[in-house]
């Protein structure tokens, strides 16, 4: 590191980086990353301006092409980027859009009333980003177009035909000098098209990508409704209608649609301009405040209470809510981590107003749903005092075993989290192993006894009573649970499920999961549960060995040895001594592990309903199908 001195820190050593340099040296700082969300964020940017049209009532059809080249378009039927002279820059208003930070239609509120992305900076980031951008833009029977490379135009806005259609095109190829895999997943974009469908009710959204010839089209007509009925799918519902309830004050449009199913789960999804807001805000404040209020008073109002001061708190009204809230309000404050939390003060008074009285309304017109969703507001009242009692039971144990842990813990003597690693492994025989093999100093194991509570159907109380989850959470030292969940007690950095590699170790390592993603999703977000991957096969000849992890490497590996070669097949981690267990699965410099992500909290919360939910057929085709073929688990 080299210093600067008072005498030579001048005005001349300040770098001033001019237009959209600053976000090629940046790049992380405006689209979050250079890696895979990163890359599909540009997709995202570039759609977002098509819905900006679409909220305006300009357009009703975005289609993406994934191209074989790796290039994207993405085109409407919008009113067409205008390409006229900008009176201040003396250049086409199109090639401001496209060069400019904090430039477009999106601040006076003439051309857009409410509008998502990154408020002007988004499409010029994507140019920025772009090897290579085209823009062709459809507007007064002509079609004009003009090329950037990496930001910079290289060419004057140009006529190049005529045509009776209307919109724009903008075609782009992310620059390798920034995104090092340039590999774009259909899927990971598909979850965002068919969310933004159901946010905005009547627009067709198509998805083609050619490396493949696939093509999937979104279009629903129900809105917000038909995204509940989607989000309820393979779930027992309460009642079969969706409460719907929209409003709008001060500008801010309201719009929440409501529906209970036999879970206990809390799923509620916000969004504020489309952009779907992981961290909340005061909408959320606003929704959960009325629905709270409301379905306490029309409880109290037809005595569905057995005492007359009795009250549901907000987590027993929220037992097997899904929900979704969209608010458009004309200037968003985001804040939080990742951007994703709205802070507009004046939005939690609204939602909860027109909240308040769209549902009261459906209550006083539809009475048996009313007591049948307080009637399970009492029941899961009931069941928190009993996980009250069952969670007090637990701190009382705890702190009767050694050190408050429990006994079958195998403990690491580093006391820093930060240093540490919990192996959550299966079976006594595994465990065995891995207490022979670990590192104690940072390494610590907890076998379990079999596959533990599905917890996907079971309510707090009786997860409570498993004796598997409670030595689980007692490990973990955080607590579960809106009142006792402290991330800031977690006991060790590093939370690793270790299983065996086949169907049985599958299905341990999903109810695991499920767990987690259920009871204490920080711990997934936060980067702190990882999945080991031990190895399927060693194969020797004679002092040489290698450790393979599919069927494929083992395939290659016996074809490069030929057919002297020793193959060892690995039915579980209890086949392995302490030292193999060491070497392929455990040790830091060599092991393979597998960073669990949730890169889509809707498609998470569909997966896990999927897997663990009543019906077993599709969740025994899904284990069996993926059990050995693992790459990732973004979930």
């Amino acid at each position: 590191m080299k210093l600067t001195s008072a005498e030579t820190y001048t005005a001349d050593t300040i770098t001033v980086l001019e237009g959209l340099e600053a976000v090629r040296r940046r790049p992380a700082m405006y689209i979050g990353s250079t890696g895979p969300r990163g890359l599909h964020h540009l997709v995202y940017e570039v759609v977002d301006n098509s819905i900006d049209e679409a909220m305006a009532g300009h357009c009703d059809n975005i289609e993406v092409v994934i191209h074989s080249d790796n290039r994207v378009s993405v085109e409407d039927n919008g009113r067409g980027i205008p390409i006229d002279i900008h009176p201040q820059l003396k250049i086409s208003a199109l090639e401001v859009v496209m060069t400019k930070l904090h430039a477009g239609g999106k601040f006076d509120h003439q051309a857009y009333k409410v509008s998502g992305g990154l408020h002007g900076v988004g499409v010029s980031c994507v140019n920025a980003l772009s090897e290579q951008l085209e823009v062709e833009v459809y507007r007064g029977g002509k079609i004009y177009s003009q090329l950037y490379a990496r930001g910079a135009p290289k060419n004057q806005v140009k006529e190049i035909g005529t045509c009776k259609k209307r919109g724009t095109k903008v075609t782009f190829l992310a620059d390798k000098e920034i995104f090092k895999n340039i590999d774009y997943s259909v899927e990971t974009l598909s979850t965002r098209l068919r969310e933004l469908a159901f946010l905005n009710s009547g627009l067709k959204i198509t998805i083609k990508d050619e490396r493949t010839g696939t093509e999937e089209e979104y279009f629903q007509k129900g809105g917000i409704d038909d995204f509940v009925k989607y989000l309820n799918e393979g779930l027992q519902v309460l009642y079969n209608k969706v409460i719907h309830v929209e409003g709008a004050s001060e500008n801010v449009v309201v719009e929440a649609s409501i529906q209970y199913n036999l879970g206990y789960d809390d799923n509620v999804f916000s969004f504020a301009n489309n952009i779907n807001t992981h961290e909340g805000g005061t909408h959320l404040v606003g929704f959960r405040k009325a629905l709270s209020g409301t379905i306490n008073r029309y409880a109290r109002k037809n005595n569905l209470f057995k005492k007359d001061n009795a009250a549901l708190q907000g987590e027993d009204i929220r037992e097997g809510l899904t929900a979704v809230i969209s608010v458009k309000v004309p200037d968003p404050q985001f804040e939080g981590q990742t951007k994703t939390k709205l802070g507009n003060g004046e939005v939690a008074g609204i939602v909860e107003s027109v909240i308040n009285d769209g549902l009261n309304t459906f209550l006083e017109e539809n009475p048996s749903i009313g007591k049948r969703i307080v009637e399970k507001g009492i029941s899961a009242s009931t069941a928190r005092d009993a996980a009250r009692k069952a969670k007090e039971l637990v701190r009382r144990k705890s702190a009767l075993e050694s050190g408050g842990l429990p006994g079958k813990l195998a403990d690491c003597s580093a006391k820093d989290p930060s240093l540490c690693e919990l192996y959550i492994v299966e079976g006594d025989s595994a465990g065995g192993s891995a207490k022979q093999g670990r590192d104690r100093r940072f390494q610590a194991i907890l076998p379990l006894r079999g596959k533990i509570l599905n917890v996907e159907k079971a309510r707090i109380d009786k997860m409570l009573s498993n004796e598997e989850i409670r030595t689980l959470i007692t490990a973990i030292g955080t607590g579960i649970g809106e009142d006792d969940f402290d991330i800031s007690r977690l006991r060790y950095h590093k939370i690793v499920i270790m299983t065996d590699a086949d169907v049985d170790g599958a299905h341990i390592r999903t109810l695991l999961m499920t767990f987690f993603y259920r009871q204490m999703k920080a711990l997934i977000e936060e980067g702190h549960l990882y999945i080991a991957q031990p190895p399927l096969y060693r194969i020797a000849k004679g002092k040489e060995e290698y450790y393979v992890f599919s069927e494929d490497e083992k395939d290659a590996k016996v074809k490069h040895f030929g057919q002297s070669a020793k193959v060892t097949r690995y039915k579980g981690l209890g086949e392995m001594n302490p030292e193999q267990l060491w070497k392929t699965t455990m040790d830091p410099s060599q092991r393979i592990m597998l960073k669990v992500n949730i890169d889509s909290d809707i498609e998470a919360h569909k997966m896990f309903v999927k897997l663990m939910g009543e019906e077993v057929e599709p969740r025994r085709e899904f284990i069996e199908r993926h059990a050995r073929d693992v790459k990732n688990l973004d979930i």
